[in-house]
């Protein structure tokens, strides 16, 4: 175990003289994820910063990526997309990661609701994209389509301190009714793959991961 391994190269006893000189790359993922108590404070922005905000971890292991992403979440309580609609409004650094992305979403089930410039843009690359209007514009907006359970995961990328504030109702709403939410794209799609693997209820111990080495 690297921790013995570790605790050894302390007290000045090298990696080689352990038998340590080779990178051993385990056959297995490991995918480490936050809780955070946003829940439990009424008006608190879930957004996140460079102060520590969560309240503790869990770890998922899974034979693929997607497996190992579904457990950490599963561990951590956060709930699955379920079919319907997925907002989408992302900053224009992240535009040219959307059409995968977006045929991805589609090929699950979903249809596309986005915002004016997420919309113009994946209309002109071909997508089909109900358009919402942003708070500021006036209702019905985005923030009614959550509060009446018309959205069903939310993919929302923003820079800059007036987009961050213009945002915040998005994620407290989205917070309050249990519904999906990433701030990255990378995100996003380690939670496409996670659904995979919603129901995959297999057990390993960690003497099976680790070859039967002693924990």
């Amino acid at each position: 175990p690297l921790a013995s391994v570790a605790a050894r190269c302390m007290a000045g006893v090298s990696l080689a003289e352990q038998g340590c000189t080779e990178e051993r790359v385990p056959d297995f993922y490991s995918v480490k994820e936050v809780v955070f108590p946003f829940i439990k404070f009424p008006g608190v922005d879930p957004i996140l910063g460079p102060e520590m905000r969560s309240t503790g971890e869990v770890m998922g292991i899974g034979r693929s990526f997607g497996g190992a992403c579904a457990r950490a979440m599963k561990g951590a309580l956060q709930g699955f997309p379920v079919p319907g609609k997925a907002f989408l409004s992302v900053r224009d650094a992240d535009k040219d990661s959307l059409p995968p992305l977006a045929e991805d979403l589609l090929g699950r089930g979903y249809s596309l609701v986005a915002t004016d410039g997420t919309c113009q843009y994946l209309r002109a690359q071909g997508f089909g994209c109900e358009h919402v209007n942003k708070v500021m514009e006036g209702r019905p907006h985005i923030v009614d389509a959550i509060k009446n359970d018309e959205i069903h995961f939310i993919i929302n990328t923003t820079e800059g301190r007036q987009a961050i504030a213009d945002s915040f109702s998005i994620r407290r709403e989205a917070l309050q009714h249990n519904i999906p939410y990433t701030t990255t794209i990378s995100r996003g799609w380690a939670t496409l793959q996670a659904i995979e693997h919603e129901d995959n209820r297999e057990v390993r111990s960690l003497q099976e991961l680790h070859g039967g080495a002693s924990t």
